[in-house]
């Protein structure tokens, strides 16, 4: 009896079946598009992904030639719907093509079929979120957008420059890999940034906290503490959405240690998680007992400026030097004095630099854990001092409460594990 798990035939057919619907989900998408409906739809994308894994599977050296051929026959087809209808979109065409090459990876391998599945599901989503995109880049002012091309041309440029080793002359530091880290914080900021934009804050008062604390809880917590000054009756509104701006901060946080030290994940994801469960339980209470709803729009700036990104490469890079520094001289406690101190203006920092040295084995996993939490305890302090700065004293009574809840029990957590 022939296995299926092991037997060729079956393996190309359910890889044919995956490219199929590959093809098709991306082909019911472009049906559905005004300027790409009446050239290729439903039925003609199926057919180019089942092309590209026939291709792939027995005539494998052809696939340049085929991809060329469908190039050439789709660019007769567009020149001829630009001619008459007037419409020059290459949208479709580029679909079209890389539909031919997911194809192609379902028989290439195994991981193939995976990254096939995960850039068609991908392809179809930006294709199908065409309004969202053209209003996000329209809604851009041309200073943010110059702001935009420069820090990407500076990482495209100044990243393969940078030596991959650690330089006496900056006594130790690796500079590829602290710039790569401003690179990781600002991306994971942008990544925000657009979903706000995208999403639009003025949609309610929970996504305004919960986009603004992924871009920036400080600058969420400036803006509703202002609110408050302006009208004292959203006292209560804005102290939910600085608190939802201030748990978001936890999961940030977890995100940068599973990119840097996968292995801290489980240890930091306790006190982290905790705290984020109180705050969304603190932030809900606060919500649930807020005598009117209003929209509040957080002023959230693109994080793609180059000014931003060299100081907190600047800040990152100091604050690893002095946690190896303290950790060497002073032990557990120095590192925890360093990520207060550092924590108090930026927890991202503290976050990476005990990640990598936990990864590095210079710090232990419990002090490593421990310090991330006392850095988040420390960030949680300044947004309750701002609070206190900037907002109504009723404002910033709830926040200090909901905050000092949040604190207490991540550092309760961190301590017990």
């Amino acid at each position: 009896m022939v296995d299926p798990a092991t037997d060729p035939l079956y393996r190309v057919v359910v890889r044919l079946g995956i490219a199929f619907g590959i093809g098709a989900l991306i082909g019911f998408e472009r049906e559905q598009a005004e300027s790409a409906g009446s050239i290729a739809g439903s039925r003609t994308f199926p057919l180019f992904a089942i092309v590209g894994a026939l291709v792939q599977a027995f005539f494998p050296s052809m696939l340049p030639v085929v991809l060329a051929a469908l190039a050439l026959a789709l660019t007769v087809a567009y020149g001829a719907r630009a001619w008459f209808e007037r419409d020059v979109g290459l949208t479709t065409l580029t679909a079209a093509l890389l539909t031919v090459v997911l194809g192609a990876m379902t028989m290439h391998s195994d991981r193939g079929v995976v990254v096939a599945v995960v850039v068609g599901g991908v392809v179809t989503v930006l294709l199908s979120a065409k309004g969202a995109i053209h209003e996000f880049a329209e809604g851009i002012d041309e200073r943010e957008r110059r702001a935009s091309v420069k820090f990407i041309l500076v990482v495209l440029v100044v990243y393969p420059l940078l030596p991959d080793r650690e330089l006496d002359a900056l006594l130790g530091l690796n500079p590829r890999f602290v710039w790569l880290m401003v690179v990781f914080v600002t991306a994971l900021s942008f990544a925000g940034y657009v979903l706000s934009r995208v999403i639009g804050t003025e949609r309610g008062i929970a996504v305004t906290g919960a986009l603004g604390g992924f871009v920036s809880s400080t600058a969420t917590t400036v803006s509703m503490a202002e609110r408050t000054s302006e009208a004292a009756s959203l006292s209560r509104i804005c102290a939910f959405s600085t608190v939802i701006a201030s748990a978001v901060m936890f999961p940030r946080a977890l995100v940068e240690v599973a990119v840097v030290n996968r292995s801290l994940l489980p240890s930091v994801a306790l006190p982290l998680g905790a705290m984020t469960v109180v705050g969304a339980v603190a932030a809900a209470a606060l919500y649930w007992r807020a005598t009117a709803e209003s929209d509040l729009d957080a002023d959230v700036e693109n994080p793609f400026q180059l000014r931003p990104a060299l100081f907190f490469g600047l800040v990152f890079a100091a604050v690893l030097l002095i946690s190896e520094t303290a950790h060497a001289r002073l032990g557990a406690s120095g590192v925890y004095a360093t990520a207060f101190v550092s924590g108090l203006a930026d927890v991202d920092a503290i976050t990476l630099t005990l990640s990598r040295l936990a990864a590095e084995g210079e710090v232990s996993r419990p002090v490593a854990t421990t310090g991330i939490v006392v850095g988040a305890i420390a960030n949680t302090a300044t947004k309750a001092g701002l609070a206190w700065l900037i907002g109504t004293r009723r404002h910033a009574r709830l926040v200090t409460a909901a905050l000092a809840a949040v604190s207490v029990v991540g550092l309760a957590v961190a301590v017990a594990v």
